[in-house]
């Protein structure tokens, strides 16, 4: 069997669109990789593919490596996880983590099964650009200070939510990461 897999983004582009041909026996890791060479992303990411519901609430994760595993689902690994395994009917929806930090996606639809046999995964159309894979280039950004011992990097939700001069910060000069007390 031949799947048709069509995956979207709901950031940037609005005409990004990535559709696969895959053999029904390619690994989750052979479309994994056939995702991230059709967005020109390096392979540096802890990404997963979770299988969803209509209302694309996660279900079965299929991991890169393996991990600790969830009660409610088996531990599944791309590279010894058939798309059959898991794909069985037309419609079926899934979603493909590119940025598991902040947990961005791709989301992704099985569009169509047919009859046939190709070998691995490959990319038969490629519209729109993709969203950079991270959201920062440096995952620290805005957690820190960016110039004097009193100045924060706070998102816009809590500068609206909270008033600096609110936070007293009188006992916080005396913590030192420096000393090695703190551990």
């Amino acid at each position: 069997m031949i799947y048709k897999l069509t995956f979207s983004c709901d950031e940037g582009d609005p005409d990004f669109r990535r559709v696969f041909e895959a053999d029904a026996d390619a690994t989750f890791l052979d479309l994994h990789n056939a995702i991230l060479k059709s967005v020109n992303y390096p392979d540096d990411q802890m990404t997963s593919f979770f299988l969803c519901n209509e209302d694309w609430e996660k279900g079965q994760e299929v991991t890169l490596v393996e991990m600790d595993s969830n009660f409610e689902y088996d531990n599944m690994v791309m590279n010894e996880t058939r798309l059959s395994d898991l794909l069985e009917e037309q419609g079926q929806r899934l979603i493909y983590v590119f940025d598991p930090m902040f947990e961005r996606y791709f989301f992704g639809s099985l569009k169509e099964i047919k009859a046939g046999t190709m070998n691995g995964v490959e990319c038969i159309e490629s519209k729109g650009r993709a969203p950079k894979q991270l959201k920062s280039d440096d995952p620290l950004a805005g957690i820190g200070g960016k110039g004097g011992d009193d100045d924060f990097m706070l998102d816009d939700e809590f500068k609206d939510e909270y008033d600096l001069g609110d936070i007293d910060m009188e006992g916080f000069q005396d913590l030192s990461f420096d000393d090695g007390t703190m551990f």
